[in-house]
């Protein structure tokens, strides 16, 4: 007998038993490993990306660094900001194709300027809110959270001095010196049924000329007279920082603009405490609370981040 093979074959069926031995340690570390990041920590919240965008006005930058904001504080997910998208058309458009999930609108655009439906001077805003939402719903899948507390409705502002020398309150007021005003206003107001075209057919008038201008140029337009007349919106503090006179809609052209989140299904159905989330920021932003949000970015000079930054930590929403 060759105890030499005998020892020589021990040998290696002992390091063949260690070997396999090593095999299942590490496969059963491997194993563990995958189980505890496929159980405890799902793959959409590792790996979920959610857009958010705006139109281009301080309002709107403002509010979608508050979106934006209250999403990373507050939960795992990835946030892309593309504030200052462009106009109404190309926010919706982005949201219907997904290219971004999140975006603040108002009722009053909605209904006429996306939908195309009209407008009866009377109708409440619960009712406007309800026909939104429950055509975006309908027609693309689109949920219209609560509103957020504030009407940002279009108005009519020009110059206290001006106002006061044609004695000029309301709109109707302006129908004997219109061909002789110019008119500044968005690219967008110039062609948008509750903008220019349903103005001047309701009240009758057209002006001399319309001014398409940035939205950010009109109110110092007016002030220094390159303008006459502007179409403005209600909650911008500019309005007094420039000291500007609003024009009572007398006719009650301009339907109610509330403003509320909208969020695509698809991303609620993959993450659905995003409604309950956003959702606390119903009723959270009135009139005055909005000016005075524009006016730190309009007239302070802050940054819109910043200031949608500290009014979520003022109301709690986010720890400071």
């Amino acid at each position: 007998m060759n105890y030499n093979n005998v020892h020589s074959k021990k040998a290696i069926t002992k390091i063949q038993s260690v070997l396999l031995m090593t095999i299942v340690i590490v496969a059963c570390v491997v194993g563990g490993v995958i189980y505890y990041y496929t159980a405890f920590l799902p793959s959409q919240q590792v790996v979920l990306t959610i857009t958010i965008g705006s139109k281009r006005f301080t309002e709107q930058y403002i509010l979608g660094h508050m979106v934006a904001e209250l999403i990373e504080r507050n939960t795992p997910y990835k946030v892309i900001r593309k504030v200052g998208l462009g106009g109404t058309a190309i926010c919706h458009e982005a949201l219907v194709k997904g290219d971004i999930q999140i975006y603040v609108e108002y009722t009053g655009t909605g209904l006429l300027a996306i939908l195309k439906m009209s407008w009866t001077p009377g109708t409440s805003p619960d009712q406007i809110y309800q026909i939104v939402k429950d055509e975006y719903e309908k027609r693309w899948g689109i949920t219209w959270l609560s509103p957020l507390g504030f009407s940002n409705t279009y108005c009519l502002a020009m110059r206290k001095d001006l106002a006061e020398a044609l004695k000029v309150k309301k709109i109707s007021d302006l129908a004997p010196y219109a061909d002789k005003l110019r008119f500044g206003g968005t690219a967008e107001f110039e062609t948008r049924p509750d903008g220019y075209p349903g103005l001047t057919q309701t009240y009758g008038f057209t002006f001399r000329e319309y001014v398409a201008m940035d939205p950010g140029l009109m109110y110092i337009a007016c002030a220094q007279g390159e303008v006459d007349v502007i179409s403005a919106f209600s909650t911008d503090a500019r309005i007094a920082a420039y000291n500007l006179t609003v024009l009572e809609d007398d006719k009650l052209f301009f339907p109610p603009y509330h403003a509320c989140i909208l969020v695509r299904n698809d991303l609620l159905a993959k993450a659905p405490e995003l409604k309950t989330l956003l959702t606390k920021l119903a009723g959270k932003i009135d009139d005055a609370t909005m000016t005075n949000l524009n006016y730190q970015v309009d007239v302070e000079k802050k940054d819109p981040s910043q200031v949608a930054r500290e009014f979520l930590e003022k109301i709690g929403l986010i720890p400071k």
